[in-house]
């Protein structure tokens, strides 16, 4: 038996057909860069680790805690070196 293929219909109202062949690709890049938006392409790899910009975020933000933390020891470490050679 065969199954009746159905006929799609738009659906959409003519208003929201848009002709992309008109459409310009980075059309507000140079301004939002010139206005100092914080923009940031990210390689394809890393990219692919990071499924969101809040995902990005949370992994920056454990890096920079990260860094103060190793910071203070190190600074201790180094003041407590030099006073030992004292």
């Amino acid at each position: 038996m065969k199954t009746k293929t159905e006929k799609v219909s738009d659906e959409l109202r003519p208003e929201y057909d848009f002709d992309y062949s008109k459409a310009i690709r980075g059309k507000y890049h140079k301004r939002l860069s010139e206005e100092g938006a914080n923009i940031v392409v990210l390689e394809p790899d890393v990219a692919k680790a990071f499924s969101t910009s809040t995902a990005v975020n949370e992994a920056l933000r454990a890096l920079l805690d990260l860094t103060r933390s190793t910071q203070r020891l190190t600074k201790r470490a180094a003041g407590q070196a030099k006073t030992a050679r004292r």
